[in-house]
């Protein structure tokens, strides 16, 4: 599962990542550093006398759950820099490393040593040295010293003499030259295109490979997550590997490491571009999988649509399947009729806002699900949209949007019902409820076909109530029966409705500041004079179309004369002691050895806010808290923030809420989507 959009993604972490160690590294050390996680000195082999060469060793101990990288980390890490002070004349050589492992973490291959190792650097002495003498050796060395979820850079200042002459006997250097993998005696070839590196490895076919893996030490050329396959041709050793098809980079020779086993047997090769044979008798395809298998992905879909029906976030269009359901009583045809048009509405409108998220995030954006409500403009349209439809419920003008007169044609009933399913989707799906964040999550890894269908299953989970009253008698036999009581409903269904659009005002406010929320309003209140005109028009039997084309219009032209933006900064208040989530600021307050809690929200999930307020905002969570020393990091996903999508996509999640508990020595754990008061305060008291 290595499509395009999740190679994008990769590319897109990889450099980030990246740019944000190469600020740390330039940054001076703190006058007061912490003991580094990985161990180093610097250790001389036996001495040769003058014009010979020394090999030195940087002798890297790693803690126990901590890792460092090979010379090309992979997806994400650094390679270790090195600063030579070297005595004039001498000249240190390129660093020789030994066989690395691969190491994968949220989706991203990491090329690492998880214990002790070696880099052994030769040392050309400088010439006329006399004999006896002491050169000193000086390296400042610079790596990033990692464990599966935090990474934190070190350095250290190494010294060393060589004598030369003297003989210097350390068995350590045995061993460390014994893990080198040893070069091939002949290139190999190479064939580059945009889907995959082929390469053909002279390697004689009594070579035994257990676990073969390529490292590569060209950086941006192949998905390093991608299984890797193995193939036999005589002495040849066949290996595809996909490519990163947007990360740029060409090359006409390559080189590596070709690991053995898991033992640290290996060779290192490099390969021109030539003929690379095809075929060959297939002996691995590594790689590890990193998502479910499709079924239980749609299944998950399937099921978290249909819980989203009882989720929060669902509530404000309740009202819309009110009438629809109790007018579908009418008779079987119209209620199945209605039943497919609602289904069809739902499931056109997922496949719409999720095949326009992949494409998005094929072009670089960093989006996740519910992108739609980060965008202003998009929640003015809903604004209007709720103004007009509460207009409608409380009889100021007739007209069926989405099919709620009850006086309506059977084709009103089709079209009305899915211009229902498409505004209950486009509303509703905002949030994510249990089960949905797996299937959501991985459909932005997958390539589009199984993608787009986990988008339609959601769709489907989310009909599925509606279907099951529409085409089961029994189910839809305890309905009311149709009667006036439905107008004086209608106009009840119309508070909710209101209150959805007192929320979108806020909302306005919340992504768009003042001026631009003001300027919404006014159009709303415009929107709704003219509706109301219509209204009066029609109940005195005169044409409305005039009122309505202003009324359009009037929702057109905001698009363009509403004021710029301009979210408002106001921290939220919390009664907790709540900081700004940050990548770096994770990282540091995981480093400080306290708890932390990260927690992910949008003022436009339902959801989010009920759980702030059951659970989150509480006194005895508060007190919790304070008495373990938790540090609480919270990301307002309200507009659009690029950090914050690529940590939801880390775990899984495709949109918000989310919620990770890190223990102090513990690996994050996520908990529900749904809180319960008790679960933080349990959650810090151990």
């Amino acid at each position: 599962m290595h499509g395009s959009f999740m190679e994008k993604r990769r590319y897109r972490r990889f450099v980030a990542m990246l740019c944000r160690l190469l600020v740390l590294f330039l940054l001076p050390a703190p006058a007061s550093a912490a003991p580094n996680h990985i161990a180093a000195e610097l250790v001389a082999g036996p001495a040769a006398g003058p014009h010979g060469e020394v090999m030195l060793a940087i002798h890297m101990m790693p803690e126990k759950g901590w890792h460092g990288y090979w010379l090309n980390p992979g997806d994400a890490g650094e390679g270790m820099r090195l600063d030579w002070t070297l005595p004039q004349g001498a000249r240190a050589g390129e660093p020789q490393y030994p066989v690395p492992q691969t190491l994968l973490v949220s989706g991203l291959m990491n090329h690492v040593y998880e214990k002790d190792y070696a880099v052994l650097v030769p040392l050309t002495l400088p010439e006329d040295t006399p004999q006896g003498s002491r050169l000193p050796i000086r390296v400042e060395a610079q790596w990033l010293a990692c464990t599966d979820e935090i990474c934190v850079p070190e350095r250290a200042e190494l010294t060393t003499e060589v004598v030369i002459g003297a003989s210097r006997d350390d068995e350590r250097f045995a061993e460390w030259m014994r893990l080198l993998p040893a070069p091939l005696d002949r290139p190999g070839t190479m064939a580059l295109t945009d889907q995959s590196l082929r390469l053909a490895i002279p390697l004689p076919a009594s070579v035994m490979l257990s676990a073969p893996h390529v490292f590569l030490m060209q950086d941006k050329l192949v998905d390093y997550a991608a299984p890797q396959t193995f193939a036999r041709q005589g002495d040849l050793l066949l290996v595809t590997i996909p490519r990163a098809k947007f990360a740029p980079g060409e090359a006409g020779t390559v080189g590596g490491v070709l690991k053995f086993d898991d033992a640290g047997n290996g060779v290192t090769f490099t390969a021109r571009t030539g003929e690379v044979p095809a075929g060959g008798e297939v002996i691995a395809s590594g790689g590890q999988p990193v998502l479910p298998s499709l079924p239980w992905l749609l299944l998950a879909a399937l099921a978290g649509g249909l819980l989203l029906n009882i989720m929060p976030c669902v509530f404000p269009i309740l009202s819309l399947k009110a009438l629809s359901l109790a007018r579908a009583g009418e008779s079987e045809s119209h209620a199945r009729i209605e039943g497919l048009a609602y289904a069809a509405g739902v499931i056109v409108a997922c496949l719409g806002l999720g095949g326009l998220l992949l494409v998005l995030r094929a072009a670089g954006e960093e989006v996740g699900w519910a992108f739609q409500l980060q965008e202003p403009m998009v929640v003015v349209a809903l604004l209007l949209l709720a103004c007009a439809i509460t207009a409608n419920l409380l009889g100021l003008f007739e007209f069926a949007v989405p099919g709620f007169a009850s006086r309506s044609s059977p084709r009103s009933y089709t079209q009305g019902a899915f211009a229902t399913g498409l505004l209950a989707a486009f509303v509703a799906t905002p949030c994510t409820g249990p089960f949905m964040a797996s299937a959501m999550g991985a459909a932005l890894l997958l390539p589009v076909l199984p993608a787009l269908s986990l988008f339609a299953v959601l769709g489907l989970g989310i009909a599925l109530p509606f279907i099951a009253v529409a085409f089961i008698p029994p189910l839809r036999r305890r309905l009311p029966r149709p009667g006036p009581w439905m107008n004086r409903f209608r106009r009840v269904m119309a508070v909710p409705m209101g209150l959805t659009a007192l929320a979108l005002a806020w909302l306005t406010w919340k992504i768009g500041g003042p001026w631009f929320t003001a300027g919404a309003l006014i159009f709303s209140a415009l929107l709704i004079a003219a509706l109301t005109g219509a209204g009066v028009a029609q109940r005195r039997g005169k044409r409305a179309l005039p009122a309505a084309l202003l009324a359009v219009f009037l929702a057109v032209t905001s698009i363009f004369l509403l004021p710029r933006p301009d979210p408002s900064t106001a921290q939220a208040e919390s009664v907790l002691d709540t900081r700004p989530f940050s990548e770096d600021a994770l990282a540091k307050a995981r480093a400080s050895g306290k708890p932390v809690f990260v927690y992910m929200t949008a003022d436009w999930c339902l959801t989010c806010k009920v759980n702030e307020e059951v659970a989150i905002e509480r006194k005895e969570t508060k007190d919790a808290f304070e008495k373990a020393e938790v540090v609480v990091l919270r990301g307002d996903w309200t507009r659009r923030d690029p950090g914050i999508t690529r940590y939801l996509t880390a775990h899984g999640a495709a949109g918000v809420p989310l919620y990770v508990w890190y223990s102090p020595n513990g690996k994050p754990e996520q908990l529900p989507q749904v809180l319960t008061p008790a679960l933080l305060a349990e959650k810090a008291g151990g």
